[in-house]
């Protein structure tokens, strides 16, 4: 599989991003959980592939874009189809599914089929878990970032509280994930880009 390079996954979000604001929130959160991947990278071991976890970790939020209203405001409202958006526009510019199934499979700390029904969740019912290494690091990641206004970095203890409400189960997936990636640092990557810390 040939992996995109960050300058060709640079001009997908130009080419799907409604306003260069949207650009800017979108791309810079997805470059954050790229260096936040790429600094976890090492606690995991010889196998798993790099260039597949910062291509994966630079698309995950790109169907984010479809969600912005004719005013340019993110749409919170059908927030949790993003994913599932996002692997249609990968799927429709060709990419495989190994690339696609980052959109789908990173959101919270993923979506069973019963969540789907229990939460009565507008999505297609399937399983949108993450099952490589890459997938679960480029999921992991993600959580310590957030696209808020303003942006901000949460701490593994911060998210660990926001989860609790989905469930005592997703508190215990992320510890399992706490406990085998480890922590991030996240203070030079704050004082690089200017965010909040919580």
């Amino acid at each position: 599989m040939i992996v995109p390079t960050a300058r060709e996954i640079r001009a997908l979000h130009e080419k799907y991003a409604p306003t260069p604001a949207a650009l800017e929130l979108v791309h810079t959160h997805c470059e954050i959980v790229s260096h936040i991947a790429e600094q976890l990278l090492p606690r995991t071991g010889p196998r798993l592939d790099a260039d597949l976890v910062r291509a994966g970790a630079l698309l995950h939020d790109i169907g984010v874009y479809r969600l912005f209203d004719a005013s340019g405001r993110l749409d919170t409202r059908d927030y949790v189809r993003h994913g599932v958006l996002g692997h249609e526009i990968l799927r429709g510019e060709g990419f495989p599914e190994r690339l696609c199934r980052f959109c789908s499979c990173h959101t919270g700390v993923g979506i069973s089929r019963e969540d789907v029904h229990r939460q009565k969740l507008d999505l297609p019912v399937a399983d949108y878990l993450a099952e490589t290494g890459e997938e679960q690091l480029v999921m992991y990641a993600d959580k310590f970032h957030t696209k808020s206004t303003p942006p901000k970095f949460l701490s593994a203890d911060s998210y660990a509280v926001h989860v609790r409400r989905f469930g005592e189960d997703k508190v215990g997936v992320f510890n399992d994930l706490r406990a085998r990636f480890g922590e991030p640092d996240l203070a030079t990557l704050s004082a690089r880009y200017g965010h909040a810390r919580a």
